[in-house]
């Protein structure tokens, strides 16, 4: 037994010495107390890596703010590989993409819940709310799942990251319900815009039957607005087989035109479109509407819109589009990859658009574009009392109906993006020219205020101006008797001599340039340098109005830097830029006793029912810094320049039945001939049965003075306001040659 139980024991400690060779350290368990134990050799430590655990969250964060900024490309290159090999960078863009869309969802939020983390795998709960138009607020908790690549976190993507219901090929599809697009009127409820029916007029010239051609230009060149014998010389030069687009018109129009059948007249079938009456009424103001282009898609998207509506692009059609596009409506559901309904998961209904009415009243814009039509430039008629605009005209104009792809003579619309003369540029707000001689009010307001001028102050008004120590410059008289000398004539009248002693009033009156110089360069000597900057800011140049409706520009009033810089702005010359709307705002501000106001072109927005949105109301915002004697002292002096015989602006005004006031400006364009401007104001308010004063300005572009071209189209405006419509052709100014510009048919002939 003894031996046995030996033998037991040698085994068991066998056993156990033959287990533990295989430790990590190669030594027995347990000692053989039996055995002499000998050294053993000692094996190599394995090599353990330890792996790299970056912040799992802050990577998660990464991801969805790459997605809230359409940041595809960044949120594809935190992927797993596994991930990028299952899907291309362009299908997954458009997964995200059209998800967005399908749920109008404009923007989202969300916050990181909780996160699991292990050295190679990583899970992160995060709830995401995305903010929609159509199905209101959509909130869901997801899980991501991430694997450690390289010592950073790569996203292993699923549809279900977007949304859990996109699960198994579900799709998202939205099913929309827009209303239609909204009108828009003049003051008195005329319609400028709406949706309806057209039709396009043309003339085919092989059908033209001679004998009625007179009648065929006149019905066309009325309807149009093109000159009867431009339509007739097109005619005559293209001959035989070539159709000429004109314009856009009614059903009423159409079947009018159709009784009188004038033989070649081509009369298209009608197209449903969004309509811009009387080929467009202020269509730089109005503006015209579009297709969504594809740049612009995923914004309407995402702001509820199918994609197949027009949108404003440009003036009041862009500044109310949340009004005009009314309310759009739709049902978001979940769709299986067969098209069956899997769930609904938000819906809103449409409301009715809301209907623009501008201050703009149809006839007075309609004169103001046609005195304005054979020129380039622009008229702004505003109330003097409000800042309510009336007529805002930029010539040339466009047809905004030849935006629309249905309307035959879309022909013409290349022409018109390529047109030089920039027609779709509303140059009553936009464009900025030096102001000239009209600029001398504002001079003599500095003048006044300065305390060194008052306004029996004399200067002797010659044909030199000699205060410049190294020029002569000359006054507008010495010009008016050379060109007299050159036609043989003698310098024996009030234009072409020089002006003499004057006061300050009548130096204003007779738009002298040298006491102008002088009082420039007066200022700047004594330590005023800035004062004439200053005042020209205070009235409102130099920055926007504040309109807001519409596109402006800011114009630029500079301090001068030296004396003739001084005495160059002092005539509104050398840098200085500003805008026929400001020039308006200012003389209005004048008129009215001192105070500025913001000008403003919308009267009204009305919704289908229930009160206005949105109604006119006047806003000051600032007030002339003159005395009110002084302001009283340039309101004489204004009055002086229409009433007065040696008045600049007398000889156009001659018969007018109202008592107006302004000043008449020739301003140096640095590019062909000058600026014809003329700013004034009608005087009477005192009489309650006439409507209010209303303050003009006018520009014409590169066509001489102010005196012959502006004044009579001021008049023309004074005339159409309070009797309807102007005492005589806008273009009958005399003999001052030929208009500049001739409005021609939307396009070239085809």
């Amino acid at each position: 037994m003894k031996v046995l139980r030996l033998i037991n024991f040698l085994l068991i400690i066998a056993f156990l010495s033959a287990c533990g060779s295989g430790g990590d350290s190669g030594a027995p368990l347990i000692s053989n107390p039996f055995v002499e134990s000998t050294p053993t050799s000692v094996l190599p430590t394995a090599v353990v890596t330890k792996i790299s655990a970056p912040d799992v969250q802050s990577a998660v964060k990464d991801y969805l703010q790459a997605f809230q900024k359409d940041g595809y490309d960044s949120m594809y290159n935190m992927l797993s590989k596994a991930s990028r090999e299952a899907i291309s960078l362009e299908e997954f863009s458009k997964k995200h993409s059209d998800s967005l869309n399908a749920m109008s969802a404009a923007s989202f939020d969300f916050t990181i819940n909780s996160s699991q983390v292990s050295p190679r795998h990583a899970e992160v709960a995060y709830s995401i709310t995305y903010h929609t138009a159509l199905a209101g607020d959509i909130q869901r908790s997801i899980l991501m799942r991430l694997d450690n690549e390289d010592s950073a976190w790569k996203v292993n993507w699923e549809p279900m990251l977007i949304l859990p219901e996109l699960a198994d090929g579900n799709q998202l599809a939205m099913e929309y319900n827009a209303p239609s697009r909204g009108n828009i009127y003049d003051r008195e409820g005329n319609a400028l815009v709406s949706q309806s029916d057209a039709f396009a007029f043309g003339i085919q010239t092989e059908q033209i039957d001679y004998e009625i051609i007179n009648t065929l230009v006149e019905e066309l060149g009325s309807l149009c607005g093109y000159d009867p014998e431009y339509i007739r010389d097109q005619i005559d030069a293209l001959g035989a087989g070539w159709y000429i687009p004109m314009c856009e018109g009614t059903r009423e129009e159409a079947t009018r035109l159709l009784a009188i059948n004038p033989g070649g007249l081509v009369i298209s079938e009608p197209y449903n479109s969004r309509y811009y009456f009387r080929t467009g009424l202020a269509p730089q103001v109005v503006g015209y509407s579009l297709s969504i282009s594809p740049e612009d898609m995923n914004t309407y998207r995402r702001l509820g819109y199918d994609g197949s509506e027009k949108v404003g692009q440009a003036g009041i059609e862009k500044w109310a589009e949340d009004y005009l596009a009314g309310k759009h409506g739709g049902i978001l559901r979940v769709v299986s990859p067969t098209g069956q309904i899997v769930a609904t998961l938000g819906q809103t209904p449409s409301e009715p658009a809301d209907s623009v009415y501008l201050t703009l009243d149809s006839n007075l814009q309609y004169h103001a574009q046609k005195a304005i039509e054979f020129f380039r430039g622009a008229i702004v008629v505003m109330e003097a009392d409000t800042g309510r605009v009336l007529a805002m005209a930029s010539s040339p104009d466009f047809d905004p109906n030849l935006f629309e792809p249905n309307n035959p003579n879309n022909i013409g619309l290349a022409d018109l993006l390529n047109n030089t003369a920039q027609p779709l540029l509303n140059r009553a707000s936009q464009g900025q020219y030096p102001l000239g001689s009209a600029f001398k009010t504002i001079t003599m307001a500095a003048a006044l205020e300065s305390g060194l001028y008052l306004k029996d102050t004399t200067y002797n008004c010659q044909y030199e101006f000699t205060e410049l120590p190294d020029r002569v410059l000359y006054d507008w008289t010495y010009e008016h008797c050379q060109q007299a000398v050159a036609a043989g004539e003698f310098c024996d009248n009030s234009s072409t001599l020089p002006s003499g002693v004057l006061t300050l009033q009548q130096g204003l009156m007779r738009s002298c340039n040298p006491y102008f110089w002088h009082i420039g360069l007066d200022l700047f000597n004594f330590d005023r340098r800035s004062d004439i900057a200053k005042m020209a800011r205070a009235f409102g140049l130099g920055s926007p109005t504040g309109i807001g409706q519409i596109e402006e520009a800011a114009g630029q009033i500079n301090d001068p830097a030296t004396p003739v810089d001084a005495v160059n702005q002092s005539i509104g010359q050398g840098d200085m830029l500003v805008t026929p709307l400001q020039v308006a705002n200012f003389m209005a501000a004048i008129a009215n006793g001192g105070t500025l106001y913001r000008p403003q072109i919308v009267e009204k927005i009305l919704p289908v029912e229930g009160a206005p949105k949105l109604i006119f109301k006047p806003e000051a915002r600032s007030t002339l810094p003159i005395r009110p004697e002084n302001l009283e002292i340039m309101r004489e002096a204004l009055l002086m320049v229409t009433q007065n015989p040696k008045g600049t602006a007398r000889q156009n005004l001659l018969g007018i039945q109202f008592d107006v006031a302004g000043k008449t400006g020739t301003a140096e364009s640095g590019n062909g001939k000058s600026h014809a401007w003329f700013a004034g104001y009608t005087l009477n308010g005192s009489n309650p049965e006439l409507k209010p004063d209303i303050a003009i300005a006018v520009i014409v572009e590169n066509i001489g003075e102010g005196s012959e071209y502006a004044v009579p189209m001021f008049r023309a405006m004074v005339e159409t306001y309070y009797f309807g419509s102007p005492g005589r052709k806008f273009y009958d100014f005399g003999e001052i040659g030929e208009p500049p510009y001739t409005p021609t048919p939307p396009g070239g002939a085809q």
